[in-house]
């Protein structure tokens, strides 16, 4: 059985690959945007592209972005992303 660090607010787990308890959070729409590139979380203006294995899918449809000690202002670790609409 896997190893999980805590749940996300809906109630999902986030892997521990990605959180070590306090890594990752839900965060708003705002804070992620998309580009041709992949997604860039805006206050870092990190790209994280869409073939790098940090992106995930999210569980409940909400963004999650789990960076360096859950710090607004260091690299990610992991980022969960809703599906597309088509």
């Amino acid at each position: 059985m896997p190893a999980y660090a805590h749940e996300a607010p809906t109630g999902w787990r986030y892997p521990y690959s990605c959180c070590s308890g306090f890594d990752c959070r839900e965060v708003s729409s705002k804070v992620i945007g998309e580009g041709p590139e992949g997604y860039v979380i805006k206050g870092t203006g990190e790209i994280v592209s869409y073939s790098d294995a940090r992106l995930k899918n999210s569980p409940d449809g909400e963004y999650h972005w789990c960076s360096v000690a859950g710090a607004d202002d260091t690299r990610t670790i992991c980022l969960f992303v809703p599906p597309h609409s088509f």
